[in-house]
């Protein structure tokens, strides 16, 4: 049965979507996700599913919302996906809290990249449906603006390694 990492866009973050992460993981078990366990506070959540991949977020976006009582976007990667996309790393000499992935449903275009301006000196790589964006200078005090942010979810290279390891150790 694949394993699953399923990452939520904006919960718990800003006082916005709260969602305590026992309640995500009751969710994921009421809707019949298997070996569920979460990490951390920002809605990250690791199980395993006999369904595709857009059958599991369709699932849980529809549980969230009912759920939240409004929308909540999910990206969900497969544990081979996520293996992937961390030895693509483009930053490989770069502090991991210092680069983040942004996951999209799609692979963005190269057109809006294109015009992506960064006032701080940060990079940005595309490979295949995920953004890689290093920041020099930390994320806190970035000004930098993309045409894609508020469709995808962020989140850097330590906390995608520790959910591969909880992937992983599903067996």
């Amino acid at each position: 049965m694949p394993a699953y990492a399923a990452l939520l866009r904006a919960v718990n973050v800003g006082g916005t979507g709260k969602l305590a992460m026992s309640d995500l993981r009751q969710l994921c078990e009421d809707a019949g996700l298997t070996n569920v366990a979460t990490y951390i506070q920002s809605g990250n959540v690791v199980f395993r599913s006999s369904r595709a991949e857009a059958s599991v977020k369709k699932l849980l976006e529809a549980a969230l919302a009912k759920q939240l009582g409004k929308p909540c976007q999910v990206l969900v990667r497969s544990a081979r996906e996520l293996r992937e996309l961390l030895l693509d790393n483009p930053f490989p000499e770069a502090a991991p809290n210092r680069v983040l992935v942004l996951l999209l449903d799609e692979k963005p275009s190269a057109a809006s990249l294109k015009d992506v301006v960064a006032p701080g000196g940060e990079e940005l790589r595309a490979s295949g449906r995920h953004v890689f964006i290093h920041f020099p200078n930390g994320m806190g005090q970035s000004k930098l603006k993309l045409p894609f942010q508020k469709t995808g979810t962020g989140r850097n290279l330590n906390t995608l390694r520790k959910l591969l390891a909880l992937l992983d150790a599903l067996g």
